[in-house]
């Protein structure tokens, strides 16, 4: 099987957004037909073109679905990207993020776990049934993006590496190599960049390990070839390019709320309710768009807020 590299894939050869709305609603009628990415992986149809919303276990749990939203352009979702380890303006990690070699790639995954282990990033994936999941992923700058994801539910692994009674967390961490990754010369993040959420937070239906993008492998600039995203919470929070996961009791170390936890703390939930100390939460900027948006809570995504009952959200930012 050829499994192009994001930097061998050609303009002409990613699917225009047009393109992918249509065909989604094509398989919408034609009753679920799935696409085949270019790694020749089959994803189901999962969401409807447009449609940002949860698994089905969180549908049928009462979880509320968002308006439909219009996807956001492959050309605007990979070259404006938060990716430090490749440069600190917006656009320099599509510039320089082609450094990253993605193959071969492998995950340990330790901790408080009864089956800990280093997989190869074929084997990690295999086992676990890709998704097509559109969602919402909003910057702490207040500009946001709707991107459609391909990946599987982060609850797949938990389970499969069946948590102890003492994993209550989840830590995530990038490579670190600044040969290939130049911004980790730089003093600007305490490096590796490290990551973390609550095991419950990570095992809700909409938390994904997302392996794509518009049908095709994550371009380096955007994570590849393995990252999380949690789409309630700030786009931070999604670490990129994952080598390890560890399941551990306490809180972990993270690197924004390291940097500066008076700004960014572990929780990070979308909140227009919380501002940032330098600027408002209450709008953001859709990207194509002219005019601000105002901030949903949680970005929409309120089949969340059972996690955090009769917590104070301004304290717990």
């Amino acid at each position: 099987m050829l499994i192009k590299k994001p930097s061998d894939i050609r303009s002409s050869e990613i699917t225009d957004e047009k393109v992918y709305v249509n065909r989604r609603e094509f398989m919408k009628k034609a009753g679920g037909i799935g696409l085949v990415t270019a790694a020749g992986l089959v994803i189901p149809s999962a969401c409807d073109a447009g449609v940002a919303r949860g698994a089905a276990a969180a549908s049928s749990a009462g979880g509320e679905q968002v308006k439909p939203d219009k996807l956001t352009s492959f050309e605007d979702i990979t070259t404006t990207n938060n990716f430090y380890e490749f440069g600190l303006d917006k656009q320099d990690p599509s510039k320089n993020a082609h450094t990253l070699q993605t193959r071969p790639w492998s995950v340990v995954v330790d901790g408080h776990v009864a089956k800990p282990a280093t997989y190869q990033l074929e084997d990690f994936i295999k086992p676990h049934k890709l998704e097509d999941r559109i969602y919402r992923l909003r910057c702490v700058e207040a500009w946001s993006m709707v991107i459609p994801w391909v990946g599987f539910p982060m609850a797949d692994l938990i389970k499969r590496v069946e948590p102890t009674s003492k994993a209550k967390f989840i830590a995530f961490t990038t490579l670190f190599d600044p040969k290939q990754m130049p911004g980790q010369r730089s003093n600007s993040l305490d490096w590796p960049y490290k990551e973390g959420l609550r095991l419950d937070e990570a095992m809700h239906p909409l938390a994904i390990f997302a392996t794509g993008l518009y049908g095709k492998p994550l371009p380096n600039q955007n994570g590849a070839p393995l990252r999380v995203v949690v789409p309630w919470k700030y786009g931070f929070k999604s670490i990129k390019s994952i080598v390890k996961i560890s399941f551990v009791e306490k809180q972990p170390r993270t690197a924004w709320n390291d940097a500066n936890s008076g700004e960014y703390g572990f929780y990070s939930n979308v909140n227009p309710k919380v501002d940032h100390p330098r600027w408002s939460q209450a709008k953001e900027h859709r990207a194509g768009e002219l005019r601000k948006r105002d901030t949903l809570m949680f970005n929409g995504y309120t089949e969340v807020a059972s996690l955090y009952a009769g917590m104070d959200l301004r304290k717990n930012y």
